[in-house]
């Protein structure tokens, strides 16, 4: 397919220091990160980026493995995700990586699947966009991101609850759109449990080699739960489709306070120093 992706000049994304209001002292942005606007013909709309680089990237012609993050946006997780990057160039044993944030627009649209419950359908009326979605993904943004930025072939989308589930539909359905898959709370309650019914005949299916999943779950209980344990044991079950697959349950957290401590663990699980994994 063919597409067309503008980029005006870079913006940087920054956030402001300043002493003690009414001082004299000059306001210094620091920069982290910069934002660039992606013109998709799949989704019929402009989107925003945001983009970490390594501080070294700059040095050399070392080439990055990339971690995709949806709600990606500078007042969605953006800067938490960007944040937990900067770790990697304080010898904190986690290797530097790039973050690409995809900001959202509508996102109970992009990131779920239709729903056949009546219910669900009148309090999400947006829903039902995930394909669409996924192909801006794999045929506007991550060749854009290729030729603009030096990435290797190791390459990682992460989500939380809608995000999450997001995550787990795209490995299921196309899983050689990614290397690796961190699903943070998935909500596989939607539409009946349908995708974590359907995952057993779809992990059955023949796999892309050396795919990886992070799965957690918050103390949520209910189809939440449900829906993850039936994920899971479905995992458990076609152990010979290949994917080297973690499951840690979160019971000390809610679901509002989740994502960051399991977005450390999998970032340091997916990028440790002592190892290059090339998928």
């Amino acid at each position: 397919m063919r597409f067309s992706l503008v980029v005006p000049p870079v913006v940087a994304v920054a956030c402001c220091l300043s002493c003690h209001p009414g001082s004299n002292a000059e306001v210094q942005p620091v920069e982290i990160a910069s934002s660039y606007r992606v013109t998709s013909r799949v989704l019929g709309q402009v989107r925003r980026i945001n983009v970490y680089l390594p501080p070294g990237y700059s040095e050399g012609n070392q080439h990055y493995p990339v971690l995709y993050l949806l709600d990606g946006g500078v007042k969605e997780d953006f800067f938490h995700i960007a944040g937990l990057a900067t770790l990697a160039a304080d010898f904190r044993n986690i290797r530097q990586f790039i973050v690409v944030g995809i900001e959202g627009i509508d996102r109970y649209h992009d990131l779920i699947y239709p729903t056949t419950i009546d219910s669900q359908r009148q309090r999400v009326p947006t829903s039902g966009g995930s394909t669409a979605f996924r192909a801006f993904l794999a045929t506007e943004l991550k060749p854009y991101v290729q030729q603009r930025f030096r990435i290797d072939e190791e390459t990682v989308l992460m989500g939380e609850s809608a995000g999450g589930m997001f995550v787990v539909e795209t490995l299921l359905k196309q899983p050689d759109l990614f290397g690796g898959y961190i699903a943070v709370s998935p909500m596989l309650w939607w539409d009946n449990q349908s995708l974590a019914r359907a995952a057993d005949s779809l992990l059955a299916r023949p796999f892309p080699p050396h795919r990886r999943l992070f799965l957690t779950m918050a103390n949520e209980g209910g189809d939440m739960q449900e829906g993850v344990d039936r994920l899971v044991q479905a995992l458990r079950a076609n152990a010979r489709a290949g994917i080297a697959w973690t499951y840690l349950p979160m019971p000390g957290e809610t679901h509002g306070t989740t994502f960051h401590p399991s977005a450390l663990m999998a970032i340091r699980k997916f990028f440790p120093i002592d190892s290059a994994n090339t998928n």
